[in-house]
């Protein structure tokens, strides 16, 4: 019964993606590639000490996403990638 319980607390839909780790310096990015109704959107995460903390770039990195509701797993859910046009 808690388990249905705890259930009924989330939020619709599914996220599938697959989490990839790869170091770059001395920071570690956290990959995620989305799978099924997501598939082809793949963010990438990163944690700095602070806002304006210098770190390098790789040349695979694309465009800041940070703020950005669209990309938030809520969002995701129940608005899939492989539906915004």
């Amino acid at each position: 019964n808690e388990a249905k319980d705890l259930i009924r607390l989330c939020e619709p839909g599914i996220i599938d993606k697959v989490r990839h780790y790869i170091r770059n310096g001395d920071k570690m990015f956290e990959v995620d590639e989305f799978r099924s109704e997501n598939q082809g959107l793949i963010l990438v995460e990163i944690e700095l000490d602070s806002e304006d903390e210098a770190f390098a770039k790789p040349h695979w990195l694309g465009k800041e996403v940070t703020g950005d509701n669209r990309y938030y797993n809520s969002y995701l859910a129940t608005t899939p990638y492989s539906k915004w046009k």
